[in-house]
């Protein structure tokens, strides 16, 4: 629920490409819009994995399996440990972080000297 703000989006998703790459996932696609950035990727495993950034800076992270047979799954016994939004609308981030909510623009990287 936190708010990424528009001068920030790029820097977070290129976080998550860093990790995914460090830990052998290949990188598919990337959308490098400023406004609705999105990074796609496959595990070694054949799990597809997105991180996508929507309205109001609002995070979607989503995990698709390799082919599978569809078989039942039970409601969950146990109680959400946050918000529950099953069934209705999803709110709008509304969680302010200094870092990744603020709308200054990330300092230039300097070059690295040997």
């Amino acid at each position: 629920m936190t708010e990424i703000s528009e001068v920030r989006r790029g820097s977070f998703l290129g976080v998550v490409e860093r990790f995914w790459r460090q830990n052998g996932y290949v990188i598919k696609s990337v959308n490098a819009s400023r406004k609705f950035p999105a990074v796609y990727a496959q595990s070694a495993e054949g799990f597809g994995v997105s991180l996508s950034v929507g309205a109001g800076g609002q995070v979607f992270f989503e995990v698709d399996s390799p082919c599978v047979e569809e078989s039942a799954v039970a409601d969950s016994s146990s109680k959400p440990n946050g918000p529950n939004y099953a069934g209705g609308p999803i709110p709008r981030p509304n969680v302010h972080d200094d870092f990744w909510s603020s709308k200054a623009p990330l300092p230039a990287a300097s070059p690295s000297t040997p």
